[in-house]
């Protein structure tokens, strides 16, 4: 295993042992080039949500999808992050924006439908939340108490 996996490898388990801060100073010991990698973004942007550092996961994810454009993780995480910093409009914007194969994602429909129907939007909220639910019936759970989703009224029948 070359050092640059290795390092990848023990910010992934620091990670995994919910230690944020230790994974980012894996992640940060990589030499500029490695740490413009896809893996390595990927990676710091889920580290930084753990943490809630929603403003700097925002920049790893512009970066991400920069680097990685036809990955819908980063397109995904980067809608979430601005709405977590009350921008929800633009996090509606970016899953709007970003590749054709995000619309193949639950979470792209999920996440969707939780930005609509935050600015309002109840039709079309509802619309992406059937479309998710279809994709992945493991969200209703989720759905029924999600405070996004609290303006759809009862989901129990969802």
């Amino acid at each position: 295993m070359d050092p640059l996996e290795r390092t990848l490898l023990a910010a992934q388990g620091y990670f995994e042992l919910e230690m944020p801060a230790e994974a980012l100073r894996q992640l940060d010991s990589l030499p500029p080039a490695a740490q413009m990698r896809a893996d390595g973004l990927e990676l710091r942007v889920v580290i930084l949500m753990m943490a809630e550092r929603w403003r700097e996961a925002a920049r790893a994810c512009e970066r991400l999808c920069a680097v990685a454009p036809e990955v819908p993780g980063g397109f995904i995480h980067h809608a979430f992050c601005l709405h977590e910093l009350g921008k929800t409009g633009q996090a509606r914007e970016v899953l709007l924006d970003g590749p054709p194969a995000l619309v193949k994602e639950a979470t792209y429909h999920y996440n969707l439908a939780c930005y609509e129907c935050v600015l309002g939007n109840l039709e079309s909220a509802r619309a992406h939340l059937a479309m998710s639910l279809k994709m992945d019936a493991g969200l209703r759970e989720h759905a029924r108490t999600d405070p996004d989703l609290r303006p759809l009224g009862d989901l129990h029948e969802a």
